[in-house]
């Protein structure tokens, strides 16, 4: 409210109510009075009805002589330190762009693709061509509203970052907009792009290598060549058609595939146009796979041949997407190669599923994208950033939905601890290999998995379950978890291999069989050795049972007679510790 405070009271000292509505505005007065008490009462109900994020009660006193007040602080709650603005440069103050050849760089392209987002996607165009084409120039010239809302919405953040008026960063842009879209239209008035239907495009090259806007004309042509194409995989396949007629070599050839470049790095930084030309019918994995499959194809072709199990995940591109792939591969088109790995490492870093139809699924898609994009490692990227971008989507796979997901079509424990070790074993990073080991160890540990393993729930014989607790712990092994974590769900393992051992008697059964004793001594020294068996109570009680049966007169006079049998026992026999 306004007030003046020279003469606003009767008396000599009053009381002023000071209030901050956010974190970035200042002290705004709400109220004086000459009560000290309701002046307290107003600031602390601003604050209780959350009015106010800070308030503050000031004494003014008047001093006669000069008849200025003194004010005295009396009381703060909330929020009162006022930030202070950084000092803002004289790069900051000049808006980004200043005339119209700073829009044509590709930051100020990228920019414009996004405030332009959606008139760009109704003309299936990119930001390139809207610069380069009188027809759309004319069409965003003539709509008005789509213009001045892009306007806005870049002058907005400006006006803020800068300080300058709101009014004079929006003239500002409304005039370089203007002289730039009147620059297009008057170059196709003056037929300053040539129609290539008509002209030979290694000619045009040839021709424009040395003059002086030979990129803007280049830009102009090859973008008026894809007039009336809507289909993305059209255009993609037009401008393949433009690439097979650039020239041979020399600055003509780097002037057409630098032009085309630009257009396919901003026609396929979109998701939506990257999924219409590798396959609508591809889930994001699939399409983040064929993009990897057509940026690195020999990599992936040599990878295929080692490994035939990752073909089913790495879809196969045909048509134009092809022709783009067989240019990448050769080495063309470089920075555009950069840009979709780029794409690929940023959906993977994001919290989209891969493939929302199947848990398992996605893991098999991520095992085939972390086995390319290594494959690329040094070329495209470096070995890092594919670590830190399969970390970050690890994060994804260890959190409760996607574990419930995983398991949801097991119907024993058994199959869930198997699906929980695979979980191990494809997550990266210290801390979500912690995480996927804590929902396998509360698997193993739980009453369902050993009750299960115990009563034979699950299937087999003892020797059966046996083997398949023993196979669990080599998984377990195998997933390169920390050694706590590894040691507390192998022991938890061994414990209910124990308790099924103890149930069965199965290493004195074992023992006192009526078997050929090689073969007890081999059954036995393959549960000693965690073959049969899982490591622990189990082994060392079959250990046990070896050592005396080995120790046995009628064993070493069976060995005796039999003098194949101990060069098969031999290896065994060394690989649990007892001398043959």
């Amino acid at each position: 409210m306004a007030f003046e405070r020279v003469g606003a009271m009767s008396g000599q000292v009053h009381y002023e109510v000071y209030s901050r509505k956010t974190a970035l505005s200042g002290w705004a007065l709400v109220q004086a009075c000459e009560n000290r008490q309701q002046a307290v009462d107003t600031a602390e109900d601003l604050l209780a009805d959350k009015r106010a994020i800070g308030v503050k009660v000031t004494k003014e006193i008047l001093d006669p002589g000069t008849m200025r007040f003194e004010s005295i602080v009396v009381m703060t709650r909330g929020d009162t330190e006022i930030p202070k603005r950084r000092p803002v440069t004289e790069e900051e103050v000049a808006p980004r762009c200043l005339a119209p050849d700073d829009l044509y760089a590709p930051h100020a392209r990228d920019l414009l693709a996004q405030i332009l987002e959606d008139w760009l996607r109704r003309q299936s165009v990119t930001a390139f061509e809207l610069l380069h084409r009188p027809d759309l120039a004319e069409r965003l010239e003539a709509s008005g509203v789509e213009l001045q809302h892009a306007i806005q919405r870049i002058a907005v953040p400006d006006s803020q970052a800068s300080g300058q008026p709101i009014h004079e960063v929006v003239r500002h842009y409304q005039k370089l907009a203007d002289q730039t879209l009147e620059r297009v239209i008057e170059a196709g008035r003056k037929g300053l792009f040539p129609d290539l239907a008509n002209r030979s495009l290694a000619e045009l090259a040839d021709r424009l290598a040395g003059a002086p806007e030979r990129a803007f004309v280049m830009g102009g042509t090859l973008s008026g060549a894809l007039v009336g194409l809507r289909l993305h995989s059209e255009r993609l396949d037009r401008l393949m058609d433009l690439a097979d007629l650039a020239p041979a070599a020399g600055p003509g050839r780097a002037l057409v595939m630098g032009a085309i470049e630009q257009i396919l790095r901003e026609m396929l930084a979109s998701r939506a146009v990257l999924s219409q030309i590798l396959g609508p019918e591809l889930d994001l994995g699939a399409s983040l796979a064929a993009a990897v499959r057509m940026v690195a194809p020999r990599e992936i072709e040599m990878l295929l041949k080692a490994d035939p199990r990752f073909a089913g995940q790495m879809p196969e591109i045909s048509g134009p997407a092809s022709r783009l792939g067989a240019r990448l591969a050769a080495g063309e088109f470089p920075q555009l190669s950069t840009a979709l790995v780029r794409m690929v490492v940023r959906e993977l870093t994001g919290s989209r599923r891969l493939r929302p139809s199947s848990a398992r699924g996605e893991i098999d898609v991520l095992r085939a994208l972390a086995m390319g994009l290594t494959a690329t490692a040094g070329r495209l990227m470096t070995l890092e950033e594919v670590q830190i971008a399969f970390t970050e989507r690890s994060k994804t796979l260890v959190a409760a939905d996607f574990v419930a997901a995983f398991v949801s079509q097991c119907d024993t424990a058994l199959c869930e601890a198997e699906h929980l070790t695979r979980l191990c074993e494809n997550v990266t990073g210290g801390a979500n290999k912690r995480a996927a080991a804590r929902w396998l160890s509360a698997c193993v540990t739980s009453l369902k998995f050993e009750t299960e393993m115990r009563t034979g729930l699950s299937a087999g014989t003892a020797m059966q379950r046996l083997a398949i607790l023993a196979k669990l712990a080599r998984s377990v092994a195998a997933a390169a978890l920390g050694e706590a974590d590894q040691a507390a769900i192998t022991t938890a393992i061994g414990t209910v291999a124990a308790g099924l051992e103890a149930e069965t008697k199965l290493v004195a059964q074992l023992g006192r069989s009526p078997a050929p004793l090689p073969h007890k001594l081999s059954a036995l020294l393959k549960l000693a050795a965690g073959e049969a068996g899982p490591p622990g109570v189990v082994a060392d009680r079959a250990k046990t049972e070896v050592m005396r049966l080995y120790k046995a007169p009628e064993t070493r006079a069976a060995l005796a007679a039999d003098p194949a049998a101990l060069p098969m026992l031999q290896p065994m026999l060394r690989a649990v510790g007892i001398a043959a």
